[in-house]
């Protein structure tokens, strides 16, 4: 074995470590034009996301499905919470009631405020959290799966009432809560009858979910379908002028499910605390949700930013401060407002009105405009009780943001990093082998006989040195006439 080793090693000419170098060299640079292309155009590496996708499950990987317990049996956990936070595009926590709020806009004015992109999402977000793959065998549910996947307003609510007429559906009083109700009031109401159906199938699921891959699915279903009930309940309170009685269902319901994180209900809390001006409890929720490890939005960095803010912006002037300098306080603050600009650059000009305000859409894009309209669609009037606190931001954000931004960064993935380094790497070695080829070809030999030979290990760097010498002839340095003599 070790002849024919070196046999083969004997027979390869510089040429060839030449040529082997450089295409390691060309292919890993392909990869990384790849790569970058691939980052540029929809913000991920794809080879992290082809190993997550695809080659986690095949090598037994955790699937972001199952549960953890049964406070988390909705299928979220800390793997899923990662895998969301890399999502683009999020469901509107504040998204408005579609027939009490958004139809409004349609009576009014006779066009229709969401797009079919949006709702189309939203038709998904409901076969994802209201529906399982063992609703066939119940009536009502095999027709509220089909309700879901109508396109027609009028279909679906006629398919909900066909529901309720086999039996008390907690899916079908919310689709008439969202869809029929043309009040909050009518709204609230019906999202009550649902959470009685809901909370009595939430219960039996829960004692059989550990019977079968099927219980258990249908017991997350009904998870997702107890706290959607409640936190639009807890929203209908908000709307209706009962905040303090909404902040204590929005407590209860985050505490109940700790874990579940999809619906972002802490965002709903804060806009009822900042309503409240409970600006300490405000700040016990940010310094638990603005952790590096949760994904940022919009609420959580200008509402920090508003915090800081509203310390200092009362007494704020520009020309006592580019006189004497700013306060460290002061300075907090604009930080706190340069972080938030960083996020998302888009919320300053609605929040100083000098874009006009449309109604939210029920999806928003993370970091985008989209996200700016929800965030100052409610929490405009916040900032404008904070005396100052515009006037403030209207200094600082003119002052160091520009159209020309380089807002928002992404941070390079790994396997582009890697690449770089494995494309430089292998040019170096190409140059080097071309340069010094009969060099390059004994260190190269060297190096493959100490990894095929069994004793690897007794080796050392002075017998590579050895090798080089012998191969090439180098003669010995003379000896000095005194040890001659």
């Amino acid at each position: 074995m070790d002849y024919t080793v070196s046999m083969f090693l004997n027979t390869l000419t510089p040429k060839f470590y030449v040529a082997l170098t450089g295409t390691s060299s060309l292919i890993s640079g392909l990869i990384l034009i790849f790569e970058w292309w691939y980052f540029r155009k929809y913000g991920t590496s794809f080879i992290e996301q082809v190993s997550v996708s695809h080659l986690r499950p095949l090598l037994g990987g955790v699937d972001n499905n199952s549960s953890n317990n049964s406070n988390s049996s909705n299928g979220d956990s800390d793997s899923n919470r990662q895998s969301v936070s890399e999502c683009k595009v999020w469901r509107n926590p504040l998204n408005l009631f579609r027939g009490a709020e958004y139809n409004r806009y349609t009576w009014v004015t006779g066009r229709e405020p969401l797009t079919y992109y949006d709702m189309n999402l939203s038709a998904q977000d409901h076969q994802t959290f209201f529906t399982c793959d063992s609703d066939h065998l119940r009536p009502a549910d095999a027709i509220m799966q089909k309700a879901w996947r109508e396109r027609n307003p009028q279909a679906r609510i006629s398919a909900a009432h066909e529901a309720l007429e086999i039996n008390e559906c907690a899916t079908a009083y919310i689709l008439l809560a969202e869809e029929e109700a043309t009040t909050i009031a009518e709204a609230e109401k019906l999202f009550k009858q649902a959470l009685k159906a809901g909370d009595g199938c939430y219960r039996r699921s829960q004692q059989l979910q550990h019977h079968g891959s099927q219980y258990e699915a249908q017991h997350r279903r009904d998870t997702n379908v107890l706290v959607y009930i409640k936190r639009r309940l807890a929203m209908c309170a908000r709307r209706l002028g009962r905040t303090r009685e909404a902040v204590k269902m929005m407590r209860d319901l985050m505490k109940e499910f700790p874990l579940l994180s999809m619906f972002n209900i802490h965002e709903n809390l804060l806009e009822a605390l900042l309503e409240l001006q409970a600006y300490a409890d405000v700040q016990a929720v940010l310094a638990k949700y603005d952790d590096i490890s949760l994904p940022k939005s919009a609420t959580i960095c200008y509402t920090a930013a508003l915090l800081k803010a509203r310390a200092v912006s009362d007494k704020f002037s520009p020309e006592a401060a580019s006189r004497r300098g700013l306060s460290t306080a002061e300075m907090n603050a604009v930080e706190a407002i340069h972080r938030a600009v960083e996020f998302n650059p888009h919320v300053p000009k609605y929040l100083l009105e000098m874009k006009s305000l449309i109604l939210p859409p029920e999806h928003i894009l993370k970091r985008g405009d989209s996200e700016a309209i929800a965030y100052a669609f409610f929490h405009l009037a916040h900032w404008k009780r904070v005396e100052g606190a515009l006037n403030l931001l209207h200094c600082t954000w003119e002052g160091t943001f520009h159209e020309v931004s380089v807002y928002p960064k992404k941070e390079l993935p790994f396997f582009i990093l890697f690449t770089a380094g494995l494309c430089s790497f292998t040019a170096m070695l190409a140059l080097l082998t071309h340069q010094f080829p009969e060099l390059m070809g004994v260190f190269a030999k060297a190096m493959i006989d100490i990894f095929c030979s069994a004793e690897f290990r007794d080796w050392n760097c002075k017998s590579i040195f050895m090798c080089v010498e012998d191969e090439l002839e180098i003669p010995p340095a003379p000896q000095s006439q005194h040890f001659q003599n």
